[in-house]
């Protein structure tokens, strides 16, 4: 069935309209990192195992990655408006919940609500984006400054999570959504118009989406309990079977399907494969990092939360400048090319700053590494989104995008799962040993990612279409 092609939406007042839309993304971007610097807290006030504790984390990548095909079909089926609010009020609805919550359970389950809000919220606001706004100058320059909110996210989230936990408690990190998101729907519904009918010839996919969220849940969960119920226990087993399972049915459910949530004949692009091998792997490496170093600045050093914030300062600035220079770059030299020096930069970092942390080490020690790594980091997510969608046609950028995504947020889970498991294998707890094992592990991912960059079809045979693009992108 071919697909519903969205009229752009002029908006009224489009200043107005792009500063609602860039402060979702930054507290989507703010969202994901504030509850890193809270961890020790959060485990210690609420009786979290180590580990846990990372579900903490884990619950919001599984669900936001598992619901993120399902997101953007909903744009199609249902508006984008629509889903814009819908996924703003779960925000708000479990932040309180979670700021709220006296148990683990209670915890993990608004993580994992607010996972499923993210998800909706996501693709809403990139399809407002590239609907809303005329093609050239005026989209170029609505996407840089949505873009730049999400890297503001980025550094305004380790940071705030560290004021706000060391002010007034962990439980702060998650309130402070609650008048950010009233804000943005009080917003949303003056700025933004109606949605259009509901195309009645098109349907939910609901089995496809269920069969694959739950089969990703089952299989991380099996990954996370595995180190402390044991690799053959009765649940372990059970959970890693099912999740199999699930993940068979569902392409069995798409393959079948009439209106599917992910058509199949969409991976035999080169490119697209390419992407979500590279992104799986990208998050299974550098997403990771985030965790290990906030363990090694509260647990090795005793950082406080506001001094852990802080520390994140650097690496995240280099982020941002990393992301700056990619389109350069990636202009200059072709796009596998940019992204080969990219991730190779960023690797290094990576292995200097497992060389240099230790017991005794100062911070200074840490900083040409976090610099390294920040900026291979920002340049490698700044350019594999568009490699990997840069053959798919219009119809279907949308689903190619929440694909590319959805490899993003679960390779954070599983690779955040492994490596926890595997720095904790002494059984002692994570040791500096522990934590240095795991950067390393981390550093050998990101060699692994940079080898699969070489799948991506050379700069030279590709249309020029692609590097009008990204001189567009560096000129925004």
């Amino acid at each position: 069935m071919p697909e519903v092609q969205t009229a752009p939406a002029r908006f009224r007042r489009p200043a107005a309209t792009l500063a609602l839309l860039a402060l979702a993304q930054l507290i989507i971007s703010i969202d994901y990192n504030i509850v890193y610097v809270a961890l020790p807290e959060i485990g210690d006030a609420l009786g979290f195992s180590t580990q846990t504790l990372q579900w903490v984390i884990s619950a919001y990548a599984v669900a936001f990655g598992g619901f993120l095909l399902l997101g953007g079909r909903g744009c199609d089926l249902f508006g984008p408006r629509r889903m814009f609010v819908l996924g703003l009020a779960l925000y708000g609805v479990s932040s309180l919940a979670g700021g709220l919550a006296t148990a683990p359970g209670t915890l993990i389950a608004a993580r994992a609500l607010q996972g499923l809000g993210g998800a909706l919220l996501f693709p809403s606001t990139l399809t407002l984006v590239s609907t809303g706004y005329a093609a050239g100058r005026d989209r170029n320059r609505a996407f840089a400054v949505w873009g730049t909110a999400g890297g503001s996210g980025m550094i305004l989230g380790s940071l705030l999570g560290g004021v706000l936990t060391d002010a007034f408690g962990w439980a702060a990190v998650l309130f402070v959504n609650v008048p950010l998101v009233l804000i943005a729907v009080a917003a949303a519904l003056v700025l933004i118009p109606h949605d259009g009918p509901r195309d009645a010839g098109r349907r939910l996919d609901l089995a496809g989406a269920l069969t694959a969220t739950a089969g990703v849940v089952l299989l991380v969960f099996a990954l996370v309990q595995g180190p402390e119920s044991g690799w053959t226990a009765p649940t372990v087993l059970t959970a890693a079977g099912a999740g199999a399972v699930l993940l068979v049915a569902f392409v069995v459910i798409e393959r079948k399907s009439g209106d599917p949530l992910l058509p199949m004949r969409l991976l035999r692009d080169r490119d697209l494969r390419t992407g979500v091998a590279v992104t799986f792997l990208y998050m299974a490496g550098f997403g990771t990092l985030l965790y290990f170093l906030t363990v090694y600045f509260q647990a090795v050093h005793g950082y406080g939360p506001l001094a852990t914030g802080l520390a994140f300062l650097v690496p995240m600035a280099a982020i941002a400048a990393g992301s700056q220079i990619a389109g350069r770059l990636a202009t200059r030299r072709g796009m596998r090319t940019a992204m080969v020096i990219s991730l190779t930069v960023g690797g290094a970092g990576t292995v200097v700053v497992g060389v240099c942390m230790s017991t005794t080490a100062g911070y200074l020690g840490l900083v040409p590494g976090l610099v390294l790594l920040g900026l291979g980091q920002g340049a490698g997510y700044t350019l594999m989104f568009g490699a990997a969608t840069a053959g798919i046609d219009a119809r279907n950028q949308g689903v190619a995008s929440g694909l590319t995504s959805t490899a993003q947020q679960i390779g954070g889970a599983v690779g955040l799962a492994v490596l926890v498991a595997i720095a904790n294998s002494a059984g002692t707890g994570m040791t500096i040993t522990g934590l240095r094992t795991a950067v390393f592990l981390a550093a050998a991912v990101i060699v692994l990612a940079t080898v699969t960059v070489f799948g991506f079809t050379p700069s030279s045979r590709k249309a020029g279409s692609t590097k009008s693009v990204l001189a567009d992108v560096a000129r925004a």
